[in-house]
């Protein structure tokens, strides 16, 4: 019997918490029964977590939001030697330490109303202890003890990519059975080209902070705290310069509906969809981002028209009208100061299959979808994928649409019904 996609995104949501939940109870029980070991260098690192967390500003997201927390807890986790002598903290107390700091650190958030922190903590907690699990009690039998110099460090490196890979699979699984489900390999790769950037390199830190505290002991901590928090702070100037950027393309593309050329939400539906479609096909990042603004600006041709296209339905009209609007709209992508792939996208919307950019072929097909979808009332959406399945001949892109059906089958968006 098929479990309801609600039943399934309860479960998801839970699940992590709940396992993360029984790993925080054993590792705290576990301490309270056998004693702090290395107090100093526990508190130090508690510390460390926790002022990463309280540096975080309430509602970011990502470990790049907190690469001092981050990276403090990675560093405990693989910490052989502390100025040279061993270390014998082990899984449980490193699990115990990073939850406490990360507690500590988030409490003023949770004040603040951010009621995200149980998800983020969870992940975290998981994330330590199976990079603990890989390294403790391997390191405390003297396992490691025939490495030194870069042998030492590449173990750790590696540990770290293992590492990372679990990070991965536990960021993609909720999605994965969400409202919005979504297949798990292209989650897992998009999950992983997000670590390419900012989030290997705190990854990366937190392998030499543990590699200098074996060697200098404590003070590396406030040593390596400072670029970290310059790093936060580049990467909040970052993200503020382009959600700045994303609402003024937002706004530009909404003068459509508001000059009544095309149905409300008609450009954000094609967004939302054409971004799915695209991470169906496994475009990266970069080109996601493409796709989306292209996608929120792919009618914005229409305000130079004179007659106004009934509903917006530009996909209905003969082809050399739809490569006139095209390239009305591509014209003023480009006076907006746009990215230029983005105005390239916008003018070949209507160019022959063959000769358009993977993300032009996306969103063509998904406007015509919308627009077919919402004209032909209750039961739309197969009508659509059948039309569009008809026409891939020539007009649509086979593999476009038959990723299109994969997303429409998982209920990632719903359009409206005419009338």
């Amino acid at each position: 019997m098929a479990v309801p996609v609600a039943v399934r995104a309860s479960v998801a949501s839970r699940t992590l918490p709940a396992c993360a939940g029984l790993v925080a109870l054993a590792g705290v029980g576990s301490v309270l029964w056998s004693g702090l070991a290395e107090r100093p260098v526990a508190l130090a690192f508690g510390a460390f977590v926790a002022l990463g967390e309280l540096a975080r500003r309430t509602g970011e997201e990502g470990p790049e939001a907190a690469p001092v927390a981050t990276a403090g807890a990675l560093a405990y986790a693989l910490l052989g030697d502390v100025a040279g002598r061993p270390s014998h903290h082990g899984v449980a107390q490193t699990v115990t330490v990073v939850l406490v700091g990360s507690l500590l650190g988030g409490a003023p958030h949770i004040a603040r109303g951010d009621g995200r922190l149980a998800g983020r903590l969870a992940r975290r907690v998981l994330t330590v202890g199976f990079a603990a699990v890989c390294f403790q009690p391997l390191f405390n039998q003297g396992a490691f003890r025939a490495l030194s110099g870069p042998a030492y460090a590449l173990l750790l490196v590696a540990l770290l990519a293992l590492t990372a890979l679990y990070d991965a699979v536990l960021a993609a699984l909720p999605a994965r059975a969400g409202r919005a489900p979504r297949a798990l390999g292209p989650l897992l790769r998009e999950e992983l080209r997000g670590m390419a950037g900012i989030t290997s390199a705190v990854c990366a830190t937190g392998v030499t902070l543990a590699l200098a505290v074996a060697v200098a002991g404590l003070w590396a901590l406030p040593v390596f705290s400072v670029p970290l928090l310059l790093t936060q702070l580049s990467h909040r100037r970052y993200a503020a310069v382009r959600a700045t950027y994303r609402q003024t393309i937002a706004s530009l593309a909404r003068a459509t509906e508001v000059a009544g050329c095309t149905p409300a939400g008609h450009a954000r539906r094609v967004a939302d969809l054409s971004g799915a479609v695209g991470r169906e096909l496994g475009l990266s990042g970069p080109e996601l981002t493409v796709l989306e603004y292209a996608a929120l600006m792919h009618d914005i041709g229409q305000l130079s028209l004179v007659d106004p296209v009934p509903d917006g339905a530009t996909a209905a009209l003969p082809v050399p009208e739809q490569r006139r609007i095209a390239l009305l709209g591509g014209a003023v992508v480009r006076r907006t100061g746009v990215d230029a792939a983005v105005a390239v996208v916008v003018e070949s919307q209507a160019d022959p299959r063959d000769d358009q950019p993977p993300a032009a072929r996306i969103v063509r097909a998904v406007n015509a979808y919308e627009e077919r979808a919402r004209a032909a009332g209750p039961g739309g959406a197969l009508t659509a994928l059948e039309e569009l399945r008809l026409a891939t001949g020539g007009d649509y892109a086979p593999e476009v649409v038959e990723a299109l059906a994969r997303v429409i089958a998982r209920g990632c968006l719903t359009v409206p019904v005419a009338g």
